[in-house]
């Protein structure tokens, strides 16, 4: 990893948001069956918020701003290039976050699921 991108990953661990916040204590330590997550995780020339490298899961936390034609386009192939990788990708916005933070819990349990399945 090249050491912008490092520096980088941790400038956005220090400035996440309330809804990232939140996900993190959900994520952190394995606490969801034992998936351990890294936030801001570097994946090819992306900075993801948060990824599972044992089950290829990421997770994208979209502010407001993603609701923008042109955000949501370099969204739309920002994803496709990660799935290129392999990895799946686990969109929510921070609306769903603070109203059902169930709904993030059982979409990685799910995920886990069909891998084992």
């Amino acid at each position: 990893m090249t050491p912008l991108r490092t520096d980088r990953a941790r400038k956005l661990r220090q400035s996440s948001g309330r809804a990232e916040e939140r996900v993190w204590s959900a994520l952190r330590g394995g606490r969801i069956d034992g998936h351990k997550f890294r936030r801001q995780h570097p994946i090819g020339p992306y900075v993801v918020d948060f990824a599972c490298d044992r089950s290829r899961l990421i997770i994208e936390i979209d502010g407001a701003v993603h609701q923008l034609d042109e955000v949501m386009a370099r969204d739309r192939k920002r994803q496709q290039a990660l799935e290129t990788l392999g990895w799946t990708v686990i969109r929510m916005t921070n609306d769903q976050i603070f109203s059902a933070p169930e709904a993030l819990i059982d979409a990685v349990r799910r995920h886990a699921g069909r891998l084992q399945g």
